[in-house]
């Protein structure tokens, strides 16, 4: 092909690109779209997303599958607020229904039940354990049926000061050299085997002067494994001028102490939609509740002004060791490392047990894909779902901020890699409409247990209440049922 014959079809094809961007970033109507006859001439899917920082990344995505497809992907932002009742309008009298959009997990039964999400076909094997840990498939998992695609997660981790923890470790380290020294000179012995050779002098003895190399096992070995731990390592540390505090979190955000219950308070079962399966009060919920007030008498916490932005700037500012923090918090320490005002180095870890013999489970929320089951391009809007979720995770992080559900992300990240084991044992919120506000009551609950409240009543009461929630709702769908039939 000549130039001259090259040169419309390259403009073309520009021309058609530029305007899928600008559909996606400008706000663009549908209407106005539809004016530009280039649009109208392949197959077009319509995607959803209501999270602005996404905006590059599924337009990259949306252009790239476009172009590998010969179809076009329109990406719509669309305000949070009533966000599915938004896609319902759309999918049930909008000019053009939604094929695919990101939501929730814990919307996912409402999705499902109001046609809004389909049974995903999965034909490339995608949603298997191969792919994503099963936290994520039981997220989007609804009454045995896979129903969307997991995309990317937030939860919860122990986030600590590794410069602090290195420096005390050292510390230790020297103190344990010089009392073996000591009784190795009583008992008129050679030098103790503690130290090794690069930390040991010329005779083979330590010195101040001579500087201890901790090694990352000896710091990982330091991290207290369980709450007692923890007051047991604020009982001993030596903590710098400026540390406020060896540990300190939101105490009034259930998303940050949730891993105190989450071991056996159980709402839904595994994938959160089993209305048969709720076990709230039980003696293993209130003795970790037990240990969570306890810790109020150590670690004074003021429920009503201590926030997540707080705690985590205080973080920032050297004034902690430790702190239970998200998965949004890495992007900002890496800002904070960047600019200099985290003059420090820091670490991700499973968040310590409430008791040895207590074991503790995070909270997370899955955000996934779901095709929309009034699609008229259900297999292309699969496809694309797929590819989003299972093709693009390798540059989700570094440009949106958001961690990756896929197991082959992020691998070379060591703290994110921290966040995935903890997802992977972590609780997701269930999906059923009927305890959509469990989670407002579970926090009032644990904002009442810090101030001192009976726990064994408070738990008991908001058990009766979950529960007595479901029974009507029983009721509701019983009554609707009998309407229908008589």
């Amino acid at each position: 092909m000549s130039m001259k014959k090259r040169l419309p079809a390259v403009l073309a094809v520009l021309c058609m690109l530029a305007g899928v961007l600008y559909v996606g970033r400008s706000g663009m109507t549908i209407k106005e779209e539809d004016k530009y006859p280039i649009f109208n001439q392949k197959e077009t899917i319509y995607f959803w997303y209501s999270d602005e920082s996404l905006t590059d990344f599924i337009n990259s995505a949306a252009v790239s599958f476009g172009e590998s497809r010969d179809v076009r992907v329109i990406p719509l932002l669309t305000s949070d607020s009533e966000y599915l009742e938004a896609i319902n309008e759309a999918s049930l009298h909008g000019e053009h229904i939604p094929d695919a959009y990101i939501i929730s997990n814990d919307s996912l039964e409402k999705a499902y039940l109001a046609g809004l999400a389909s049974k995903v076909p999965d034909t490339d094997k995608l949603c298997t354990t191969e792919h994503f840990p099963q936290t994520a498939l039981s997220a989007v998992t609804y009454k045995d049926k896979l129903v969307a695609y997991p995309f990317y997660y937030q939860t919860s981790a122990f986030l600590y000061n590794k410069t602090y923890l290195e420096a005390w470790t050292a510390e230790q380290l020297a103190a344990q050299a010089q009392e073996g020294e000591e009784g190795a000179e009583d008992a008129d012995s050679g030098p103790v085997d503690d130290v090794g050779a690069d930390e040991a002098g010329e005779d083979g003895e330590y010195t101040e002067e001579t500087p201890l190399e901790v090694t990352p096992e000896q710091i990982a070995a330091g991290i207290p494994a369980n709450m007692d731990e923890v007051l047991a390592f604020a009982d001993n540390y030596d903590a710098p001028e400026n540390v406020e505090a060896v540990l300190k979190w939101a105490v009034s955000d259930i998303f940050y102490n949730y891993y105190f219950v989450g071991g056996y308070m159980v709402v839904g079962g595994e994938s959160g939609d089993d209305e048969n399966n709720i076990n709230i009060y039980n003696e293993e919920t209130k003795k970790c509740l037990e240990v969570y007030q306890n810790l109020n008498q150590f670690f004074y916490i003021e429920s009503d002004t201590v926030t997540p932005e707080s705690v985590i700037q205080d973080f920032v500012d050297g004034k902690l060791v430790f702190t239970v923090a998200t998965t949004d918090v890495l992007k900002k320490m890496e800002e904070a490392q960047a600019d200099g005002t985290f003059p420090y180095e820091y670490g991700v870890c499973m968040i310590p047990r409430p008791s040895a013999e207590l074991k503790g489970r995070s909270l997370s929320v899955t955000s996934c894909v779901a095709v929309n089951g009034y699609s008229e391009h259900k297999d292309l809007a699969n496809a694309f779902a797929a590819y989003l979720t299972g093709s693009c995770y390798e540059n989700l992080y570094e440009r949106t901020g958001k961690t990756s559900a896929n197991l082959a992300a992020n691998q070379d990240n060591e703290n994110l890699m921290a966040f995935m084991d903890e997802y992977k044992n972590s609780s997701s919120l269930p999906k059923m409409m009927e305890t959509s506000n469990f989670w407002i009551q579970l926090e009032i609950l644990f904002s009442r247990v810090w101030e001192g409240g009976d726990i064994d009543s408070l738990l008991l009461e908001l058990s009766n209440q979950i529960i007595a929630q479901i029974q009507l709702y029983k009721l509701g769908d019983l009554c609707t049922i009998f309407n229908e039939t008589s």
